[in-house]
């Protein structure tokens, strides 16, 4: 294979992983989304809507440069929780984040620490930035969830409320596992309601997502005191070079990486994780049986049924590994060969 197959199999890619994560590209003459109004912002910080709706924003558009920085960052920190900030602005009830930047703090497997070094390291970023003629503000922080799905735990919810004082804020969840392993960015957007307000009853999140075990006590117990925003993507002619940069170096990374063998601890947890699921939906539904209450069948096709789902999931992720592979073997197959030949001619 020449390197000008390379170069064509790299931009067929990113053209690919555009359309999987929806990424549409903006007016091309006006680049809109990356104006910054001083007075616009002024006004909108004057009026506060969101404090007289706790629901005021609803939508998130992110640029594919923060996007991508972002999960770079997320699939760096492997098994351990990364953080960082997004830039941007707002635009009636949707945040719109045109850069992100990570910040640097001492993560764990459950929670990111920011100490007064990563606090000041910001506040510099930000004042370098306006200095250099970025006027967007901070909208929101970012961290990762590696292996256990996009949701805010009791300290991210903690976090974010400590956040909001400084309103607009949003709060991003990206799982790097659950992205290798789908070939699709698996984030989450999320806003955090005011501590005297009580969501109104029945309200359900319509994606589900899998939640681990070990996880699942921390997810109910908090999933009431924040509720999710929709997500899309955008590019632009300003950003497009920055984005062929940043491409060849995610492109680079995932072609030297097998999505089975980088993420085989991560599917040994979710394998396990489901076992134990089907032992307990079987307990549960023994348990209903003997039983004999009414409304039992329904439990018990409920706790099926998220097993089944559970399981098409990992099944999926594990096909996926496999047709990358495979497609990687066709694509280099005889490199090596071929650039000698090449050579000794």
């Amino acid at each position: 294979m020449s390197i000008f197959s390379l170069v064509a199999n790299m931009s067929a890619t990113q053209k690919a992983w555009e359309l999987e994560n929806a990424v549409k590209l903006v007016d091309p003459h006006r680049d809109a989304l990356y104006g910054y109004s001083y007075d616009e912002q002024k006004a909108i910080q004057t009026q506060q809507p969101w404090r007289k709706d706790p629901h005021h924003f609803k939508h998130v558009r992110i640029s594919a440069v923060a996007l991508l920085k972002m999960v770079m960052h997320a699939r760096s920190g492997g098994s351990l929780e990364v953080m960082g900030l997004m830039q941007g602005k707002i635009a009636g009830n949707t945040f719109i984040v045109t850069d992100a930047f990570r910040i640097p703090v001492e993560g764990t497997e459950t929670r990111v620490n920011a100490s007064d070094e990563a606090n000041e390291y910001v506040i510099q970023y930000l004042q370098s930035s306006r200095e250099n003629g970025r006027a967007d503000n901070a909208v929101g922080w970012y961290h990762s969830h590696p292996g256990y799905g996009c949701w805010l735990s009791g300290i991210d919810v903690a976090t974010q409320m400590a956040q909001q004082f400084q309103d607009p804020f949003l709060a991003v969840v990206i799982d790097p596992d659950r992205t290798i392993s789908a070939g699709k960015v698996e984030i989450g957007a999320f806003r955090t309601y005011p501590e005297d307000y009580k969501p109104p009853g029945g309200q359900e999140d319509d994606d589900y997502q899998t939640i681990p075990l070990s996880k699942i006590e921390d997810f109910g117990a908090h999933a009431s005191r924040y509720y999710s925003l929709e997500i899309s993507h955008y590019k632009s002619t300003l950003d497009t070079h920055l984005l062929e940069l940043l491409w060849n170096k995610y492109w680079v990374s995932t072609l030297s990486q097998s999505p089975l063998f980088t993420n085989r601890e991560y599917s040994s947890k979710q394998m396990l994780d489901l076992s134990q699921k089907i032992r307990n939906a079987e307990r549960s539904i023994q348990s209903s049986s003997r039983g004999g209450h009414m409304g039992g069948r329904g439990s018990r096709d409920s706790h099926l049924e998220k097993v089944v789902r559970d399981s098409n999931k990992i099944a999926g992720e594990e096909i996926t590994g496999l047709m990358a592979g495979e497609i990687k073997a066709k694509l280099f197959e005889g490199v090596g060969t071929a650039a000698r030949s090449e050579s000794a001619a």
